[in-house]
């Protein structure tokens, strides 16, 4: 699973554009209370670059960076959550939200947890590293993940994926600098943003068990308020 789980086959559902875009504006506004200028602000240039390359239309990027910088009226009142716990078979997992009503999210996360266990806060982040986390793509066959994860400074990396993306591992402060190097490398970046990685993944060899476990995921990640679902589990 990496350092993020993701949905499987999320990609062709209906409304997935609609919900990659409103998760994109989530951060865009919480990013642009730093600043609404992205040359000045690294957070809202990496989150900017994200929306780019996932065809957001301009006028939507526009107004969340003005809202979130609270050039709007109406400006944006989200505030970041992290819940912590346990999917079945005691899988760890951390669900970061970003929600405009504490309330309505943590009733939420009670309510979808009821087939794991919620933990409280440092239950299941001590077994994760709080890192950088680069997805990208290579732009030539030549390109190697290795060779190019030592020279842009990366801490580490794994393969590419059945899709071709790998993942770059940086320290939380080097994330903006290997961003800017990967290119020269042969990489193109996909995805940036710091996250929580899983020390110690969880292993689940019984099908019954691993479908028990992502649909609990898929549920979680549903919720409206849900931004990332980070999970040890290995394979």
């Amino acid at each position: 699973m990496g350092a993020q789980w993701k949905a499987r086959h999320k990609e062709v559902a209906a409304n997935a554009k609609g919900k990659i875009f409103g998760k994109l504006a989530k951060e865009i506004m919480v990013a642009a209370k730093g600043g609404a200028d992205p040359s000045l602000n690294s957070r809202l240039r990496l989150v900017v670059e994200q929306a780019k390359k996932a065809s957001m239309p301009k006028d939507t990027l526009d107004r969340a960076i003005k809202k979130g910088a609270g050039l709007l009226d109406g400006g944006a009142q989200l505030e970041r959550l992290v819940y912590e716990g346990f999917a079945p078979h005691r899988v760890p997992v951390i669900v970061e939200c970003l929600s405009d009503n504490v309330n309505r999210t943590k009733s939420s996360m009670n309510v979808l947890f009821r087939k794991g266990q919620l933990g409280a806060e440092g239950s299941v982040s001590w077994d994760f590293s709080y890192v950088g986390m680069i997805e990208a793509t290579a732009a030539n066959k030549d390109a190697d993940v290795e060779v190019a994860a030592i020279e842009a400074g990366a801490q580490d990396f794994e393969p590419a994926d059945e899709e071709g993306t790998a993942l770059f591992i940086t320290e939380v402060t080097d994330l903006d600098a290997v961003c800017k190097a990967l290119p020269a490398q042969g990489f193109n970046v996909v995805s940036a943003k710091l996250g929580f990685r899983p020390k110690n993944p969880v292993t689940i060899s019984n099908d019954a068990e691993l479908e028990e476990v992502q649909a609990f995921l898929e549920a979680i990640d549903a919720d409206d308020d849900v931004q990332n679902v980070y999970v040890g589990l290995a394979g």
